[in-house]
């Protein structure tokens, strides 16, 4: 029988194989990531997803003025997207985002999305805390970074190597020779750790990765990024602010700002060459 040890010895040299396999580099902040599948195989599934679950399940909005604004932002964010990767020497990504911009009429949803090749979801209750085409903006190049950092593919890839080691760790303990409610309480445990531990914090990184990317998107496609910590300023008071940061998958709104912060010389910069193109 195969000891705890060498079946822990085994899922390391596993894990260790699919990261070297299948390393990607984020644009712009060069962060590492894992992405197990094609961008073709999820971009696919997201439009499916898209057009199903976002625009046939929900009303898109008749409010003209407030649809021509969101798709006007979006097309100049898109526009300063493909800027910003072929500044980083990522052109070959370019033809992955086909980008389509749509607002659904739900007064009650704070939120947008972008889901991976550029498919954007804005609702109506995200507006008054926009206030305006700037603070769109804001929302718009955070969402548009998301996909533009393949935070989609790097999201799925870890859930499935993470089941996949949950599976295997089970799979390993039975050959170990522990069973029954000590298997499945070590297993449960496993697959606790392995959130809290790996999914959760990357899925911070991933929102603070955004809203750096993010800060220079609405920058480059002409928009004040001083507005961003503005925004995020509302969106802290709307939700009551605090919350545990370490159980969130967000940064804490104390955090997130100041980093913005620490982000704005840079993109008031890159605002200043692009303002009034």
């Amino acid at each position: 029988m195969l000891s705890r040890k060498r079946v822990v010895s085994l899922l390391f040299c596993l894990a260790s194989v699919v990261l070297i396999c299948a390393c990607a580099t984020v644009a712009g902040t060069n962060r590492k990531q894992l992405n197990i599948y094609s961008d073709d195989e999820v971009n696919q599934a997201s439009a499916l997803s898209y057009r199903e679950e976002v625009l046939d399940s929900g009303k898109l909005s008749t409010n003209q003025t407030q649809v021509n604004m969101v798709r006007k932002v979006g097309e100049r964010i898109a526009a300063a997207a493909t800027i910003y990767m072929r500044e980083n020497r990522q052109e070959d990504q370019i033809k992955n985002y086909q980008w389509e911009f749509n607002l659904i009429d739900d007064p009650n949803t704070v939120n947008a999305f972008c889901m991976p090749g550029g498919k954007v979801a804005f609702y109506t209750g995200i507006l008054p805390i926009c206030q305006n085409e700037t603070g769109i903006a804001v929302v718009m190049g955070h969402e548009v970074a998301h996909a533009l950092a393949r935070h989609g593919n790097e999201r799925i890839s870890q859930q499935a190597l993470a089941q996949y080691a949950q599976t295997a760790a089970a799979a390993g303990l039975g050959i170990a020779g522990i069973s029954g409610t000590t298997a499945e309480l070590a297993s449960l445990a496993f697959g606790a750790g392995t959130n809290v531990a790996v999914i959760l914090p990357f899925s911070r990184k991933h929102e603070s990765e955004a809203d750096e990317i993010g800060l220079y998107l609405m920058a480059m496609a002409g928009y004040d990024p001083n507005a961003a910590v503005d925004f995020w300023q509302r969106m802290a008071d709307a939700s009551g602010g605090g919350g545990m940061a370490f159980l969130s998958t967000h940064p804490s709104d104390k955090q997130r700002i100041a980093d913005l912060k620490k982000l704005l010389p840079k993109a008031e910069a890159v605002y200043q060459q692009n303002r009034g193109k």
